[in-house]
């Protein structure tokens, strides 16, 4: 992937190494998403705790925080500059998209953590991996994921983890659509096989939405390589239900998806990096997914 040159995000909030001492109880929807999250990367969900029971799920604003010196080795650094950038991608990509069909794309921030870290919707730690928070609209993500990703899930490359932030970014949209509202209305008057289902489908348009940006960047500003459409979808396949729960389980359980199988997860990202429209993300319209 063609990175080094592209703009560096001004939306990085940088929270490495100070970690979350405090205990955290209660529930809410936010655990709920948290929880599914961590079921989806093969971690244990009962490390989610969610922090009161706001009466709203809609993000709230925060104050913003400083960010405090620190230092760290040249491959971090390099990672998190990476990181910096892909996500200045997605926002130009999205913006152009918002703007052409006559809205404004409000651009989340991207907070990097270590070990541990409090968000709007919760306190979490690094085991769940990424995640997108709709209460403060921000994605975290802790560096030590993409090690993870490539020697547990065998997903190694810089496009594969652009397609991890790129997922992330597809639930922002999902926010600012109104569509993650509408699924977790659903979900409240729902069976548990068909909350899971609404959580699939979520899921595989956050891919496909992942797909679209790819799409769009290659086309305005040619950053794939050779092999590196290769490098999401071996991700995107390594982190499927159905992947994971035979790792974890020995077997599968497909009622219980929360995420999608891994070729319905391949699926989705191929038909948005291969169209580039979020108008063909609709994992909503009917039931073949």
């Amino acid at each position: 992937m063609d990175w080094e040159k592209g703009r560096r995000s001004t939306n990085v909030e940088d929270r490495r190494g100070r970690g979350v001492s405090a205990p955290i109880v209660g529930g809410g929807i936010g655990t709920i998403l948290l929880a599914l999250v961590v079921t989806f990367l093969g971690g244990d969900p009962s490390v989610v705790f969610n922090q009161g029971n706001p009466s709203s799920d809609r993000p709230v604003a925060t104050s913003p925080q400083a960010r405090s010196p620190r230092t760290s080795d040249a491959a971090t650094d390099q990672m998190s500059d990476f990181v910096s950038v892909v996500l200045a991608d997605t926002e130009d990509t999205w913006s152009d998209i918002f703007r052409q069909s006559g809205g404004r794309y409000v651009e989340p921030t991207l907070v990097l953590y270590s070990d541990a870290v409090q968000s709007a919707c919760g306190s979490a730690r690094s085991s769940m991996g990424p995640f997108y928070c709709p209460r403060d609209q921000k994605v975290y993500i802790d560096l030590g994921f993409y090690r993870d990703l490539k020697t547990k899930y065998q997903a190694p490359g810089d496009f594969a983890q652009a397609y991890v932030i790129a997922h992330e970014v597809g639930h922002h949209v999902q926010n600012l659509l109104g569509i993650s509202d509408k699924v977790r209305s659903l979900q409240s008057r729902s069976s548990e096989a068909e909350a899971n289902q609404l959580s699939v489908k979520l899921e595989l348009q956050a891919d496909c939405f992942a797909g679209v940006w790819g799409n769009r960047a290659q086309r305005s500003r040619q950053i794939l390589e050779q092999g590196d459409i290769e490098e999401a979808l071996t991700a995107a396949s390594a982190i499927g239900d159905d992947r994971l729960q035979e790792r974890a389980r020995g077997y599968v359980v497909p009622e219980s998806f929360t995420h999608g199988s891994a070729a319905q997860r391949v699926r989705w990202f191929k038909k948005g990096i291969q169209t580039g429209n979020p108008e063909q993300c609709n994992t909503f319209a009917g039931t073949n997914l």
